[in-house]
């Protein structure tokens, strides 16, 4: 028999015009990079984004900090070899006992997870470590074990590290039609970008990523140790320095990362603590596809999936569907079909925010929106209630130009803005009228912990049929 699409569902086909913004409304500013991040500090500032967590009690902190103790990197360096050690702890390590406002960014970013979010709102430590990433000396490099795809672990100076993901595409390649999601390329700039957008819908579930221009000959070439990395380092007919590391996918001289001369474009994202330090759970995700080329999930088949879904633990007691729901729209904005699975803190249990890692295959396609990733949310009819007001605040492409744009940590990330190109921003336009239309067709109630909610509050219907 001949394979049809399914039919499109009622709320893609007619695309809801997006609701007013319930909030107050500045001046318009001008387009450009000083005016996305003065609309980017409003957004902050509307009392949707001043909603406080929680008090912390010591069992909602990752780590309990002792601030009379400083960070000795002698101890650090003893169980990593091979991070440098000479003579730089004078440049970070105050002299006796440290407080905890003289650690590394990359520490107080640590210390500061906690059972609902991996940062605060308006933690400094973020914005400095974003900082760090762009401007902070690489003293050595890596390839990263597992994964399809080449990555690099960067060790700074101040012995620190993060996950570098180099350029492979520009920003106007979309991804061919035939490539099946499981074996797309890994963008850099979706990483930056889902970093942003993760905190503009105020999840901050995603680790701080930075952009960065990276001299392959200097900081990767002559300062990594790892000989298999360094064998395939080569000179291209075009005099461009290349290299292609080892991997399942695209690691070969057919795919070489080429730099210019050799210079390259490249996310580094901080890396979480420790495994030793702060174990972290990996689930199946529920709505996982079936990575094969002919066979389907049983989601994609069953209509009724979500019911076995909320009847399974931790989806019967918790938030946690909730946030797949959260995640569901996330995935659904940057057009990301490759969330497998998913982690959390082990530290906090099952009461505790998914984190969003590894967004490299989102904003792949700008011409196509992917409904399918969606269906979640069409089987659950949930939907948390202040991302329900949260969404429209996203609504005027001035704002969501800080997804474009981010603050560039440097001069030399500066030329690695912007993170999106114009044809994906109006995706963005587009995917949230359809989030919104989604919502507003397949709402049936909002769970919040404590009680059920059979009909939305007068906000919330304002929200969903303005």
């Amino acid at each position: 028999p001949k394979l049809r699409r399914p039919p499109l569902p009622v709320w893609a086909k007619h695309p809801a015009p997006l609701p007013r913004d319930p909030g107050p409304r500045g001046p318009v500013l001008p387009p450009g990079l000083s005016g996305d991040l003065s609309l980017l500090t409003r957004l902050f500032q509307h009392p949707l984004y001043q909603v406080p967590i929680p008090p912390l009690t010591e069992g909602d902190v990752l780590f309990n900090v002792n601030s009379g103790i400083r960070f000795d990197p002698k101890a650090a360096t003893a169980e990593n070899p091979d991070w440098p050690h000479e003579g730089l702890e004078d440049e970070f390590l105050p002299t006796g006992e440290a407080a905890v406002d003289s650690y590394p960014n990359w520490l107080k970013f640590h210390i500061g997870i906690n059972r609902y979010e991996l940062y605060s709102r308006h933690n400094p430590a973020v914005e400095a470590l974003l900082r760090d990433l762009g401007t902070r000396e690489i003293t050595s490099v890596a390839m990263k074990s597992g994964g399809t795809q080449l990555k690099l672990i960067m060790t700074f100076q101040n012995y620190g590290q993060a996950l570098f993901k180099p350029m492979k595409q520009t920003r106007e390649q979309e991804t061919p039609p035939d490539f099946f999601y499981f074996s797309d390329y890994e963008r850099h700039n979706a990483e930056i970008a889902a970093f942003h957008l993760d905190r503009i819908l105020d999840f901050r579930r995603v680790p701080p990523v930075a952009g960065r221009l990276v001299n392959m000959t200097k900081e990767i070439r002559d300062v990594t140790r790892d000989k298999k990395l360094w064998r395939t380092f080569f000179i291209s007919p075009a005099n461009n320095i290349c290299f292609y590391g080892e991997c399942s996918y695209y690691c070969s001289t057919e795919h070489a990362l080429c730099g210019k001369p050799d210079q390259i474009e490249g996310s580094l994202a901080a890396f979480l603590p420790d495994l030793s330090l702060a174990k972290r759970k990996t689930w199946r995700n529920p709505w996982r596809r079936s990575y094969h080329k002919r066979k389907k999930a049983e989601w994609e088949v069953d209509p009724d999936y979500c019911e076995e879904v909320k009847q399974t633990p931790p989806y019967d007691s918790s938030r946690r569907i909730l946030d797949i729901m959260d995640m569901t729209i996330f995935d659904f904005l940057m057009g990301n079909m490759d969330r497998h699975h998913y982690e959390t803190f082990e530290k906090f249990g099952n009461d505790t925010f998914i984190i969003h890692l590894d967004n490299g295959r989102g904003f792949g396609k700008h011409s196509h929106d992917e409904l399918s990733i969606l269906v979640p949310l069409q089987q659950c009819c949930s939907v948390g209630p202040n991302l329900l007001l949260r969404v429209p605040l996203a609504q005027r492409r001035s704002r969501a130009t800080a997804v474009s744009r981010p603050p560039p940590p440097h001069k030399a990330s500066a030329l690695a803005a912007p993170g999106l190109s114009q044809p994906h921003l109006e995706a963005l336009d587009r995917r949230l009228r359809i989030v919104l239309r989604a919502v507003a067709f397949t709402y049936d109630f909002v769970f919040i912990p404590g009680e059920v909610k059979d009909q939305p509050s007068p906000r919330h219907r304002a929200v969903l049929r303005a």
